[in-house]
Order: structure tokens, then sequence, then C-alpha cells
């Protein structure tokens, strides 16, 4: 039951089918040699598949494990691959079990984000992590308006202006928008009650919001899809509003634009995904996902 609701969870924040293939990697043997050679976000890493089973199992202090076969899954960085709660660990787990012939990395974006999650290998604080994300308010997309032509200004108007609206009530702050280079003055006032805001989620929730801000480069597109306000298509087509109006107006190379757009959404969807399972919590034994 649990398994289906997470695989409902995922077609809900906006499920990929990935209809590009690239080249195959050579096969190593062992698991360890597997993960290592993985990097952390790759993009076009391939693994000739080493397992058949996949389960999760509970192990010490309440964390969840994933099992490929009777092999424990450790992360690049040779640590034990755990996470807090089952819900995430059977989203995980689904990323492996739907893997084919070939182990395509760039696809498990969720395992991807628990591998950085648990190795954090730029050894960065949760405060850190904040102050990046509240930068990006700064530079926020939709705070930046151009004045020509036409037709884009009131595209951004139409289209933004409701989500500005939106956040301003929602956090009752004043962000605001300019067609200055330098953007707009952000109250101070508004980045504490953002910062207290950032400041309730946990690390692992903070490392998939900070991958959705980078993802969509807006903080306010960010809380308005975790919020739920916005939906991952929503979100992204926002987030790429001039490059859609320019694409409408003069064409565009088609498969390009569509992998484009699919690949943004499956690392927003997963992004997304991540932050609400982060926070769930579960306490069941053991789940086997392949008999």
């Amino acid at each position: 039951m649990m398994l289906r609701n997470i695989c409902r969870y995922q077609r809900q924040f906006g499920q990929v089918i990935w209809p590009f293939s690239f080249p195959q990697g050579q096969h190593v043997p062992s698991l360890s040699t597997h993960l290592q050679k993985a990097k952390y976000a790759s993009g076009t890493t391939e693994r000739k598949k080493f397992y058949e089973n996949v389960s999760i199992a509970q192990g010490e202090g309440g964390l969840f494990e994933i099992n490929l076969d009777k092999r424990k899954l450790k992360t690049p960085g040779g640590k034990l691959f755990t996470v807090p709660n089952e819900a995430l660990a059977i989203a995980v787990a689904t990323e492996w079990d739907a893997q084919k012939d070939t182990l395509k990395f760039y696809t498990m974006h969720l395992t991807t984000l628990c591998n950085t999650a648990l190795d954090n290998p730029t050894q960065r604080t949760k405060e850190q992590m904040i102050s990046a994300a509240l930068k990006f308010l700064e530079t926020d997309t939709i705070c930046y308006r151009v004045e020509e032509p036409p037709g884009l200004v009131e595209l951004q108007r139409n289209e933004w202006d409701p989500v500005m609206n939106w956040i301003e009530q929602r956090y009752n702050v004043v962000i605001g928008s300019s067609s200055n280079i330098m953007g707009p003055q952000i109250p101070e006032e508004t980045k504490e009650t953002f910062q207290q805001h950032l400041n309730s989620y946990n690390l692992w929730s903070m490392t998939g919001l900070e991958y959705v801000i980078t993802q969509l480069k807006s903080l306010v597109l960010s809380f308005g899809l975790i919020d739920r306000h916005l939906s991952v298509e929503q979100a992204v087509v926002l987030s790429r509003l001039e490059e859609e109006y320019q694409i409408q107006r003069w064409g565009n190379v088609e498969w390009v634009h569509d992998y484009d757009m699919y690949e943004l959404q499956a690392r927003t969807a997963a992004g997304a995904m991540f932050v609400h399972l982060s926070s769930e919590s579960t306490a069941v034994k053991r789940k086997i996902l392949h008999d």
C-alpha cells in the first residue's frame, strides 16, 4: 500500500519518461566500485546493472537501508546509505528497482540527493545553505522584469504578478519587482521572515529545497511549489517564461526544447518530493519490493 502511495506521489510531482539513450559504460563487478564511480550529479553516467532484487530494511537508530540483493547500498563517499524514514527509503528503492539492464544514474535524482545529504561533499552547514538560498531572492527570476518588447512585458505581468502577490500575502512580506539591473531592494524584514521559515527545515529537507531553488533560479517559485500553490509544470514554465516567449515567437528545435523541459521537470519534481519525504516519519520494520 505504501509503495503505491509513493508511486502516486511521484506522479503528482510529474513523472518523466526518458526517451533518449546514451553510450553504455563498462561493467564494474563490485558494488563499492560501482558507487565510487558514480558522481553526485552525473548527467550521462551509465553502468551495467549488477543486481536482481531491491529491498529496504530498518537498521540501527531506526534508519532505513537499501539492499541490492544481499549487499547494502553505500554512498560515493563509502558511507552506508541510510535515510531517515520508510517513505523516502521506498522512493529511493523504487528508483533502483525501475532500472533495466543499464543503470542510468542521471534519472536517479532522489538517490543523488540522498548521497549529497549523507556525504555532504562540500562540507556545508545548514546556516550556509540558508544563506545561499536567501541570496537567490536578490536575483530571483520573477523579480526581474523587462521593459520591452510589450508582449513579454504583459506576459511577465500576467503570469508572475499573481505568484508574487500570493507569496507576499502568504508570508506577510514585501518583495516587489524591478526592471533595473540592480534588481529590487528587498527589505531586511522580508529576509528575516524567510530566514526564520528556512530554519524550520531539517538539513535533509534544506538540501532538497536548495536543489529546487537552483533548478528554478527562484526562491519565490520554489516556495510556491513546496507549498503546493504551483505544480511542477507551472513552476518550470514560469521559470522559463522569457525563453518560452521567444520560442513561441521565433520557433525552436522541437526535440531539444522538449528534452530540456522534461529534464528540468524531472529534477524539480525530485527535489520537491525529497523535501516532503525528508519530513515524513514512519516506523515499518522491513519492506520487500521484489519477491
